[in-house]
């Protein structure tokens, strides 16, 4: 399908450009972004919903403020399309989330525009805190606005920078886009509490404006009917909660209308120094765009699509998720047991535990973006005999790292977490890899930690997880399909600390530790070709470390090399350790241990990905040939 028709959006290159633009023209000017926005992420894919619930937002701040001067914190970053096209990047919006095009959310290294980079939630307000005191000790003179979701908002961290910014008086705009939904709908005290702001103090100087102006409406601001009278009370009063933090509350006012936007931000800007401020909108997410408004958790992320229909690109039929196999394993686990719970941090859906909660809606816990009250949580209730497995990608669970270690590991209690999305990632990049859980979780006393080669594997490891009960354990699997193998209806338990061989040689032995396993086999079938027999193993467990296997394959080889996908002081760090402690690396083996590069991989095709980090067969192949003295050259046939 063509572009669609932009004549005002093609004359805006800089938000500089939007200067003298008037009311009307600016309500045109976000009616084609928002068409722009459709059209590019129908051809890339990407987080639609959101960008397309703040693109009256989005236009109304750059209006009305003078960036990149005022410096704009979007929290996040993954409502941030419409924002790149406004700041000079419009010529390579379509290239989003691919290789060598636009990161996916928002980058320093991208655009001067972007004065923060992002794509974890909750952090804008501390960042943005940050600049305003930096500004301030320096003496400049600039504005600092934080846009931030409600269910952002449901973090601790949120709260903090709050109360910091509250105490400090700090000149700082914190605008709260309440679009009722995060990725799945928020959950707990914090979103009702924010559907019904209600204080009994009439309001001053602004809110005395605003009240006038509410008055003035047309037509109740869009909302729901369940919440519609809530939030006509909520016009004409102050919101309790942030101004007991020492915030100045506005609102709430509807993000769509620029009539309300545009007048409400200036007064906002020229506003005189005091106190933060809180504005809160109102948006719809998907807003404009009609598929994405019946649906918006299923436009939250998109696969290319149809823009006329709203159809998704569907992937060819193939093996199921590693996603959806942890989901049916702990499944049939908690059939078996009903003391198994699960827990989650607002990503239901992206675990696999929305299909938990279907069978078991009262053992499901999604405690929002809170990750760190999720493991503290998890370690109570296993203090009360339940067995709660903790589903958080591992880039996530990095951000709960002190309640691992303080209430889980330090009192050896049974909490059991399952890693999704380990490894790269593809599309999302960087900031969504689960690059270092081995690392950080492996110098854990008191952990058990597992990788799944397969999704069969998977599922032993679901089983094996719900039968221990003396301390803390983890498994790790990667985003995407398997790779077709037979999956047993329910897993069986495996010894906990054993691994398998696959295939036996006598030159080159390949440890494998997750997924990697597929690539060693094809190593050891080229190597093979070239006369060197190959021993291929799956580790299964880094801790405890199957020491016997270890020292096996390190004393009848001449090379062993691990494989995994994770940094260094993973795996291979536990079997180097304890190889050297045994004196089994002083000239008797050689060890070549294969991590991710110490550098932090753009987002890309998957496969793309791990050519870029020295981890496809190729790279096995020639790291063995090279430990064993062979060159190079002979190791590397062109590969498709």
């Amino acid at each position: 399908m063509a572009p669609p028709a932009t004549p005002l959006l093609d004359r805006v290159r800089f938000p500089s450009d939007m200067k003298n633009l008037s009311g009307e023209q600016l309500k045109q000017l976000a009616e084609e972004l928002r068409a722009e926005t459709v059209h590019a992420v129908s051809q890339t894919g990407g987080h639609l919903g959101a960008s397309l619930g703040v693109v009256e937002l989005t236009v109304a701040i750059h209006a009305i403020f003078d960036t990149p001067q005022d410096r704009l914190i979007w929290d996040v970053g993954h409502q941030a399309y419409p924002h790149k096209i406004l700041t000079g990047r419009r010529d390579r919006i379509r290239t989003l989330r691919t290789e060598g095009g636009l990161s996916g959310f928002t980058r320093r290294s991208e655009s001067e525009y972007d004065p923060f980079g992002a794509a974890h939630s909750s952090t804008s307000i501390s960042a943005g805190l940050g600049m305003a005191m930096a500004r301030d000790l320096k003496g400049d003179d600039r504005q600092v606005i934080a846009v931030i979701g409600d269910g952002s908002m449901s973090a601790g961290m949120a709260y903090e920078a709050m109360n910091n910014a509250g105490a400090e008086r700090a000149r700082l705009i914190v605008i709260l886009n309440d679009n009722d939904m995060s990725i799945a709908p928020p959950v707990g005290a914090m979103s009702a509490y924010l559907s019904r702001l209600i204080s009994s103090r009439p309001f001053l100087s602004l809110r005395d404006v605003m009240g006038r102006l509410a008055k003035r409406f047309p037509r109740p601001i869009e909302r729901t009917a369940r919440r519609a009278e809530e939030f006509a009370r909520g016009l004409l009063t102050g919101g309790t909660l942030f101004e007991e933090l020492g915030f100045y509350y506005v609102g709430p006012i509807d993000g769509h209308d620029l009539d309300h936007l545009l007048p409400v931000l200036r007064n906002l800007r020229d506003a005189e120094e005091g106190q933060p401020i809180l504005l809160h909108v109102v948006t719809q997410k998907g807003k404009g765009y009609a598929p994405a408004e019946a649906s918006a958790d299923k436009y939250h992320g998109v696969a290319k699509f149809n823009v006329i229909t709203g159809e998704q690109a569907k992937a060819p039929p193939g093996p199921p998720s590693y996603t959806k196999v942890f989901a049916n394993a702990l499944i049939a686990e908690a059939e078996a047991d009903e003391r198994i719970v699960s827990v989650n941090a607002a990503m239901p859906a992206g675990t696999g535990l929305d299909a938990f909660a279907k069978r078991f809606p009262k053992r499901c816990f999604d405690v929002g973006i809170a990750e760190q009250h999720a493991v503290t949580f998890a370690a109570g209730m296993a203090t009360e005999g339940l067995k709660p497995f903790v589903a958080i990608y591992s880039t996530f669970l990095q951000r709960a790292y002190d309640q691992v270690v303080h209430d889980v590991a330090l009192q050896s209690l049974p909490v059991r977490f399952a890693m999704d999305r380990a490894g790269l990632v593809g599309a999302d990049g960087a900031t969504h890899a689960g690059s270092f859980d081995v690392a950080y979780l492996g110098c854990l006393p008191n952990m058990v930690l597992m990788a799944a080669a397969d999704e069969a594997e998977l599922a032993h490891m679901v089983a094996t997880a719900a039968v221990i009960d003396d301390r803390p354990c983890g498994f790790r699997y990667p985003r995407g399909e398997g790779t077709g193998v037979a999956v047993p209806a329910r897993g069986t338990p495996l010894e906990i600390g054993r691994g398998r061989i696959l295939r036996e040689g006598n030159a080159v032995a390949l440890l494998s530790y997750g997924t990697r396993l597929a690539e060693c086999l094809k190593a050891a079938d080229e190597l093979g070709a070239q006369g060197f027999t190959c021993t291929v193993a799956d580790a299964r467990f880094a801790k405890p470390l199957d020491t016997q296997l270890v020292e096996r394959l390190a004393r009848e080889h001449a090379v062993l090399i691990t494989i995994e996908e994770g940094s260094i002081g993973g795996f291979g760090t536990q079997v180097a350790h304890h190889l050297l402690g045994k004196g089994m690396l002083d000239g008797q083996t050689r060890f070549r241990p294969m991590v991710l590069p110490d550098t932090f991989i753009d987002h890309a095709a998957p496969k793309v990905q791990y050519d870029q980090a020295g981890l496809n067969a190729r790279h096995i192949t020639a790291t063995a040939l090279s430990a064993l003295g062979v060159a190079e050259a002979k190791a590397l046939p062109a590969r498709a």
